[in-house]
């Protein structure tokens, strides 16, 4: 019996051997060693931002590739000139459709992005605000569209968010570095509009804030500014690999460095707020 065990053991390693030799066990190929060869992603586009925003928005290159739709939708209805996504010497922060309006599945309303995070201010017959008696805040609703907001307010929110001159993984630090955008310097949100209407806004940070924090901070009698009164933006990365870029201490990119034939492209996915700091 032992015998046996040991001759059928020995008929086993030689068909193993076999099947080995012949680069084949049954009927399957047997891993073969190749070269390693290290590939560093391509971040051009090969367009302009404005190729590439309208080729991934309402009218898409690819079937159902329209996440920049509704930042499109927002250029549109503000009457922004589309040229300006052609010019050179620019960065380009995308809005992905998420950064604007994510749906809850239930209510079918905006649970996140822009249009929940600064709301519609609900007003009485007079067109004054409707206060909640109890904290004598304005009482909101998220927005819906972008025609829930004046033109004015929609067309200077994406004037912010075309900076003027060249930011990317190429120069960024870990330090806020302070950009210049197409917003004009003394722009003030429509009064009693939305809650962006309240926002205090400032040109130089909190003394009395730790580095690199964010506070929202609202004066729901005389009303704030919203926008950053010099027209400036913050960006820096977090960490010194690279990633992610960070817009005024708050909103990190979904996806960025991507470069157009006329600039950067850095896309995010969460509201991107005017300003660069809120207190008192």
């Amino acid at each position: 019996m032992k015998k046996y065990k040991n001759i059928q053991k020995a008929a086993f390693l030689l068909l193993v051997s076999a099947a080995l030799s012949s680069c084949s066990m049954f009927g399957l190929e047997v891993q073969k060693d190749h070269e390693y060869i290290k590939k560093v992603l391509d971040p051009n586009i090969y367009m302009t931002a404005r190729q590439y925003l309208e080729s991934r928005a309402t009218v898409p290159a690819k079937v159902n590739d329209t996440v920049f739709k509704y930042m499109k939708l927002g250029l549109d209805y503000a009457e922004i000139d589309l040229a300006e996504y052609e010019k050179s010497g620019r960065t380009f922060l995308f809005l992905h459709n998420d950064a604007i309006r994510v749906l809850d599945d239930k209510t079918k309303l905006p649970k996140s992005g822009f249009w929940f995070d600064l709301p519609i201010v609900l007003k009485d017959a007079n067109g004054a605000p409707i206060l909640d008696p109890i904290t004598l805040r304005p009482k909101t609703r998220p927005a819906t569209k972008w025609s829930d907001y004046s033109k004015e307010t929609v067309k200077n929110y994406f004037l912010y968010l075309i900076i003027q001159g060249d930011y990317g993984f190429n120069n960024a630090i870990t330090a806020n570095t302070t950009l210049q955008t197409l917003l004009p310097p003394g722009t003030v949100a429509k009064k009693d509009e939305s809650m962006l209407s309240y926002l205090l806004t400032k040109s130089t940070p909190d003394p009395a804030a730790l580095p690199n924090t964010v506070v929202f901070t609202y004066n729901f009698i005389q009303g704030g500014s919203g926008f950053d009164p010099d027209g400036k933006i913050n960006m820096r990365i977090v960490y010194s690999d690279g990633t992610p870029l960070r817009i005024n201490d708050f909103a990190s990119d979904r996806s960025a460095g991507q470069i157009a034939t006329n600039g950067q492209v850095h896309v995010y996915g969460t509201t991107v707020y005017p300003f660069r700091y809120s207190y008192l």
